[in-house]
């Protein structure tokens, strides 16, 4: 009964869960994202399969975010030793807490050590935003812009990137993403939002009798071709170019004081 209660609360797979109890690890994971965001029972685990590697006297079981940076490090240079190459969004995301970034990365650990495929948790794309939490709640108990923002940018992401153009970044992409389902909401239900439509979306758009008119005389009417034109035009052989000769009058010499003249006579 108690498999049954964990794989609801961790969703993670049987053969997982049975797989990280063999291991008897020192710490029992309850809550996953803070329970494996330091880094210790990753290492804890990677020291079963390269014991001459990894030492866990040199891996602190601590939550500040000093012990997280320090365990990550050691981890980092082991990956690079053994040429794994875990997923570095998913590093990030159990680093600070993102929802199913844990969970993704212990079956991703699972398949890189036992070589065993299982099937992912998550059949959409991997998303640690609350976009899912979101959806599922009534429109009335979603988050607002404010609300957004803290919940999906930690705080151990600000002090751990502390440039701050890359911050303002990440708030911009989750304002845009708020506005986003605003709108849709705007579309959805218009009612809700006592959005009335205007008089060009109450119109009836109907084609005009005249345009159809010329368009049907146009579609019936045939296109006739003389037969003398048909048959130069069918090869190039056939084409025939007629000389025309142009006769121009002579062009007499300017003469300013002559036209200066009879410019004044004329006056």
């Amino acid at each position: 009964m108690s498999d049954f209660t964990t794989i609801r609360r961790t969703g993670l797979p049987r053969v997982v869960l049975r797989w990280l109890q063999s291991l008897d690890l020192t710490v029992s994971p309850r809550h996953f994202r803070r329970d494996f965001s330091n880094g210790y029972l990753i290492a804890e685990i990677f020291s079963w399969y390269y014991p001459e590697d990894i030492k866990m006297r040199s891996f602190q079981n601590g939550t500040s975010l000093a012990a997280k940076l320090s365990n990550w490090s050691q981890l980092g240079k082991f990956f690079a030793k053994r040429n794994l190459k875990p997923i570095r969004e998913l590093i990030d995301g159990t680093i600070h807490c993102k929802p199913g970034a844990a969970e993704i990365f212990v079956q991703d650990i699972y398949t890189m050590l036992t070589n065993r495929r299982i099937k992912h948790i998550q059949d959409e794309e991997v998303d640690f935003s609350d976009r899912l939490y979101q959806d599922k709640l009534p429109m009335v108990a979603r988050s607002t812009a404010s609300r957004a923002i803290k919940t999906n940018i930690k705080l151990t992401e600000i002090m751990v990137e502390p440039n701050i153009n890359k911050n303002r970044q990440k708030v911009n992409a989750i304002i845009n993403l708020h506005l986003q389902r605003r709108c849709l909401e705007r579309e959805q239900y218009p009612e809700r939002f006592n959005i009335k439509p205007t008089l060009a979306a109450q119109a009836i758009r109907r084609p005009s009798a005249v345009s159809d008119s010329i368009i049907n005389i146009q579609r019936d009417k045939p296109l006739h071709v003389s037969s003398a034109a048909s048959t130069e035009i069918r090869g190039k052989t056939g084409v025939h170019f007629k000389n025309i000769q142009v006769k121009q009058a002579e062009r007499l010499p300017f003469d300013v004081n002559l036209n200066i003249g009879t410019y004044v006579k004329g006056l």
